[in-house]
C-alpha cells in the first residue's frame, strides 16, 4: 500500500468514525450540560469550593470565574515545575528554569501544549501526572465550556445568564473527559504503550543489540 493510499484510507476511516459517533456523543454532551441532576461527587466538589450549583452566572461572572481558574492553574503548575527537585519521583531532576516553567505552564493551561524541552530529561513523574496531565483535562474542559457558554449566549438572547462555570467544568471533566481517557489509556496499555514508574532501562533487542527504553506514565498521560 502506498503512502498516498494509506493517507486517504485513514481520512476515510476518520470520517466514518465521526459520522458514527457524533450523534450519540453529541446527545450525551447535551445531556451533561442540561440535566438538573448532580452526581454525589459533584455535590461534594461544589460544597468544598463554596459554589451554589443552582445559581446562573451573568456573562461577566462566568468570564471572571474562567479567568480566575486559569490564573490559579498557571501559578500552580509553574510552582510545581519550579519546586520539582523537592518532590518524590522527580528522578533527580532539578527545578525547571523560570522562563521554561512559565512557558510550559501558560502553554498547557491554554491547551496549546507547546513543549520546548525534552520530557525525559526535564520533567519528573509527579510534574507530569499532577501538573501536565491534569491540565490536559482541565484546559480542554475550559475550552469546551467556553464553547457551550457561547452557544447558550445565542440561545438565551433575552437573558444575560450563561449557566455556571464551576458546574460546567466539573461535569465535563467527571462525566466525559475522564471516562473517555480511561478507555483510551487502557487501549494504549493493551497495545503495549509503556506506563510505569521506572527510569530509563537498557534492553536487549531481538537482534542482540542494546536500546534504551524510556519509562514513565506515558500511556495514561
Amino acid at each position: 500500500m502506498s503512502v498516498a493510499t494509506a493517507g486517504w484510507l485513514q481520512l476515510g476511516l476518520l470520517i466514518v468514525a465521526l459520522g458514527a459517533c457524533y450523534v450519540p456523543v453529541g446527545n450525551y454532551m447535551a445531556h451533561i450540560f442540561t440535566t438538573d441532576k448532580h452526581w454525589r461527587v459533584e455535590r461534594g466538589i461544589y460544597k468544598m469550593i463554596g459554589v451554589d450549583p443552582a445559581a446562573d452566572q451573568k456573562w461577566s461572572a462566568y468570564l471572571r470565574s474562567m479567568l480566575a481558574f486559569s490564573v490559579v492553574s498557571v501559578l500552580f503548575l509553574y510552582g510545581l515545575e519550579r519546586l520539582q527537585h523537592y518532590l518524590f519521583f522527580s528522578l533527580g531532576l532539578p527545578g525547571v528554569p523560570p522562563p521554561l516553567a512559565w512557558n510550559t505552564a501558560a502553554s498547557f493551561v491554554t491547551n496549546t501544549n507547546w513543549q520546548n524541552y525534552s520530557g525525559e530529561t526535564t520533567m519528573g513523574y509527579i510534574v507530569q501526572m499532577s501538573g501536565l496531565a491534569v491540565q490536559n483535562f482541565l484546559s480542554a474542559a475550559v475550552g469546551i465550556v467556553v464553547a457551550i457558554a457561547l452557544v447558550r449566549g445565542f440561545i438565551r438572547s433575552r437573558t444575560d445568564k450563561l449557566g455556571n462555570f464551576w458546574v460546567d467544568v466539573t461535569r465535563i471533566t467527571l462525566r466525559y473527559l475522564i471516562p473517555l481517557s480511561v478507555v483510551g489509556g487502557l487501549v494504549l496499555v493493551a497495545s503495549g504503550v509503556i506506563d510505569n514508574f521506572h527510569a530509563n532501562q537498557v534492553v536487549t533487542t531481538v537482534v542482540h543489540g542494546h536500546q534504551t527504553i524510556t519509562g514513565g506514565p506515558i500511556a495514561s498521560q
